[in-house]
């Protein structure tokens, strides 16, 4: 019941980092425009239809290469394009072709926006058009870049100060930091704020997972990782929601920050996990956690910390050399992710891994808005389509093991990118189910590896493990957005589409991952390591990792912690 309680309260605000994630996807819309003109209009040409204003021409604009004529009271005729204006010199009558003389101006007076979807996006209100579009185009670039560099800080902040205040400065973050976004005077302001809201945010997603897989025990570990995922994309689908319900950028961005909070206000209640409280040598607090989950969870005989520690500093006196004397009291960095060669080469390819699922994601994701339609159904189903893809990972998961898991779908997704390659482009239902299996089986690699990871390092170093993880995961999301954009500037290999080339460079590097994932020690079963010597250990001994015996040292301290909830329960009945 403890667990439950701190798990499905931890996962709550995990929906918050979905919801900014997307966010911009409504917020920086670039409706249909055109120039500013001075003075009133009397009348409206486009084509072959005429109209008494410009908002009644919007439904007819198919193209961004169209004009409109305008006609004002004074009697100048304007052809209006999206980056300029032209005044006719001679205004006798209004036709929609015209052969003589023109003199071109700037859009000095500003633009006029479509509003027929959106009344306010962050495009309109600070004109983020013409020369000045590279601007709007820059906003989740970095916004991923904030996620990038949260992600480590807080992942080794997490380490050193503890789970707990973390999840309680980066919860209130998200909520203050959100509705700050919407009160921003001026683009360069609102990036900022953005930038530390996607710090916090990104933050609370490395800790929050570290955070419940320290909470639960082995049996339910694997299903209580993957649907921190599935609250992600339920995440999504609010976005989709409330961007279908509220049509002014700033509205929407205030309705989007207060839709968790209840959890900012109730965070403050989390305990700290008893595996980072022993790893920092707090007994007294974490015999405290300890006490309170078995009063929740009704045990009669909880378990001691002193059993523990006297387990551990017998394993400690016979087993600490070198280092490892010092271990408690220091202070780690990210160096010690490559400490030896069987960690280092873990570390690499983990990161490999991260790196491709997100572009991958990413990728696949700009590649579903040929889906056509409503868009904002499009992306409640691109949301969506996420959670049937936990639950088959999970089951995999824990029939096959992690590894086992992983490599068939890296590998999948790889021949999937292969076969888009292949597809002729007039047969586009099969492109979208294409990329949609692509997307499906990165998304059980993307699902999979914060687990994995969480579960390959030790306590001292798993947030920092992480974090890192995370760190290249998002520089992967700050080069997918990038794909989208070179559609337009594509100069090299032109018989490839660019959004092509990039799914080929996705394939490669999934190939590549599920071949160095054989490497890789399987943790199914296993009880969370301690040290690095334990984890390096799990990795050279491929028989230990396959039998469910507990690893040396202080691991065995924390595998009696892990398990006493399920021996206490049975010795009661």
């Amino acid at each position: 019941r403890f667990q439950a309680c701190v798990y499905f309260a931890s996962v709550f605000q995990a929906m918050s980092c979905g919801i900014h994630y997307l966010a911009s996807v409504f917020m920086a819309v670039t409706p249909n425009f055109v120039c500013g003109f001075p003075g009133n209009v009397s009348s409206v040409l486009f084509h072959n239809s005429s109209a008494s204003s410009i908002e009644d021409i919007w439904t007819l604009w198919t193209s961004t290469e169209n004009y409109i004529v305008i006609q004002l009271e004074n009697g100048d005729i304007w052809e209006l394009d999206q980056c300029s204006r032209s005044k006719r010199e001679v205004s006798l009558d209004l036709a929609y072709e015209y052969k003589g003389n023109k003199s071109v101006f700037p859009c000095s007076d500003g633009f006029l926006y479509d509003n027929t979807k959106w009344k306010s996006t962050v495009v309109t209100q600070w004109d983020l058009v013409c020369d000045r579009e590279w601007l709007a185009k820059l906003i989740q670039p970095t916004f991923m870049l904030g996620v990038l560099i949260g992600a480590v800080i807080f992942g080794d902040i997490a380490d050193r100060l503890g789970r707990q205040r973390v999840i309680w400065f980066t919860s209130a973050g998200q909520f203050v930091f959100g509705i700050a976004v919407a009160f921003t005077f001026d683009y360069y302001s609102f990036v900022m704020v953005r930038f530390l809201l996607a710090m916090v945010s990104s933050g609370y997603l490395v800790v929050a997972f570290v955070y419940v897989t320290e909470f639960v025990g082995i049996k339910a570990r694997t299903w209580a990782s993957m649907h921190v995922h599935a609250f992600f994309a339920l995440g999504i689908m609010v976005v989709a929601l409330v961007g279908f319900l509220v049509r002014t950028w700033w509205v929407y961005q205030i309705f989007l920050s207060i839709a968790t909070l209840p959890f900012v206000l109730c965070c403050w209640m989390l305990p700290e996990t008893p595996f980072w409280l022993l790893s920092e040598e707090r007994y007294e607090d974490a015999q405290k956690v300890i006490d309170t989950m078995a009063r929740w969870n009704n045990i009669s005989t909880p378990c001691k910390v002193s059993e523990l520690c006297s387990v551990q500093q017998d394993d400690l006196a016979i087993g600490r050399t070198g280092d490892d004397n010092t271990s408690s009291a220091k202070k780690h960095n990210i160096l010690d992710l490559f400490c030896n060669w069987q960690i280092a080469r873990r570390t690499i390819t983990v990161w490999l891994i991260w790196f491709t699922g997100s572009l991958g994601y990413y990728v696949f994701s700009l590649s579903s808005v040929s889906l056509g339609g409503n868009e904002y159904l499009n992306l409640f189903l691109i949301g969506a389509v996420e959670l049937p893809c936990y639950i088959i990972a999970c089951v995999a998961m824990d029939k096959l093991g992690r590894r086992n898991t992983l490599i068939p779908f890296l590998i999948l997704s790889a021949l999937i990118c292969v076969l888009i390659m292949f597809i002729p482009q007039d047969f586009n239902i099969l492109i979208i189910l294409a990329n949609m299996a692509g997307k499906f089986s990165i998304g059980v690699a993307f699902g999979l590896i914060y687990l994995y990871t969480a579960e390959l390092y030790p306590t001292i170093v798993r947030s920092l493990a992480v974090g890192s993880g995370s760190m290249m995961c998002r520089v992967g999301s700050v080069v997918a957005p990038f794909c989208v954009y070179l559609r337009s500037v594509w100069i090299f290999m032109p018989l490839v589409a660019p959004v092509y080339f990039f799914q080929l460079l996705v394939g490669i590097m999934a190939l590549l991952s599920g071949i160095l994932t054989i490497m890789l020690p399987e943790t199914l079963g296993k009880p969370l390591t301690n040290t690095l010597v334990e984890a390096t250990e799990m990795g050279r001994n491929k028989k230990s990792c396959s039998e469910k015996t507990p690893p040396a040292h202080s691991g065995a301290a924390l595998e009696k912690l892990e398990m006493f909830g399920q021996e206490r329960v049975s010795a009661d009945k």
